[in-house]
């Protein structure tokens, strides 16, 4: 079962006709999300911490994320795919059978220490990806994240030689994260050769434009947590000031 999971979410990444993910943050917007449609279920681990009160940036316990991670897939019968960082300091196979065991037929790993924000060797995080690979086989779609936009400096050349040596890795899927600009979107996807995930937010194509820019995946990181944080905190300031908040 969990490897048919698996073979779903890995077949739904075509260039062109982007996977769409609405990042969820705990069982009752994942719901959501599969009550909409959506094929897939994936979590944001920004969302994630700051729901169990902690900071992004593995600040959270893995216990506790793996032990959100099980709540999700408890509640919806579609692929889930967990941000876990960058595994939290767990070797590869560790960090499989955590997955696992907490129903993840997917993950997001990335190549930047959360610590520090420094970027990991390339080598180091193909061997690491590599690990994750043997050790899950065809169980766990892997999305290897790129941070070169955010945390490196900024090319086209940095990001495509780390994803292109992601691929070679073992990966199933690159994320070039905050990578917003269309020709420099269709430019990567043209040169990386394998499937692209593009982070949406504002100034970002929309999701007809970044079909037709040949990206496979589209996810929304914490964007849709932290609307929907703003919303909430709109309804309390309302009963501060005596208003009703549904008005």
């Amino acid at each position: 079962m969990t490897t048919d999971k698996a073979a779903l979410l890995r077949a739904l990444h075509v260039p062109g006709n982007p996977l769409v993910l609405p990042n969820v943050w705990d069982a009752a917007s994942a719901r959501a999300v599969q009550e909409a449609g959506f094929p897939v279920i994936a979590t944001g681990s920004a969302a994630v911490s700051k729901v169990l009160g902690y900071e992004d940036g593995e600040g959270t316990p893995v216990d506790e994320m793996m032990a959100a991670v099980a709540r999700i897939t408890r509640v919806v019968d579609v692929p889930v795919t967990a941000d876990v960082e960058r595994g939290y300091g767990l070797k590869p196979a560790e960090l499989v059978e955590r997955l696992l065991a907490a129903g993840a037929v997917g993950c997001n790993l990335e190549d930047s220490d959360p610590r520090t924000d420094v970027l990991v060797d390339v080598e180091a995080q193909a061997e690491f990806l590599a690990g994750v690979r043997a050790a899950a086989g065809p169980a766990l779609v892997i999305n290897a994240r790129v941070d070169t936009y955010l945390h490196g400096d900024g090319t086209r050349a940095a990001a495509v030689a780390r994803a292109r040596r992601y691929l070679e890795a073992g990966a199933d899927c690159v994320y070039p994260i905050v990578l917003g600009d269309a020709e420099e979107i269709r430019a990567v996807v043209s040169e990386v050769g394998g499937p692209v995930n593009v982070l949406f937010r504002p100034g970002v194509p929309d999701l007809a434009g970044l079909a037709e820019l040949g990206v496979a995946r589209v996810s929304y990181g914490g964007g849709l947590h932290r609307a929907t944080y703003d919303y909430a905190r709109g309804l309390i300031q309302a009963l501060d000031e005596g208003r009703s908040p549904y008005e």
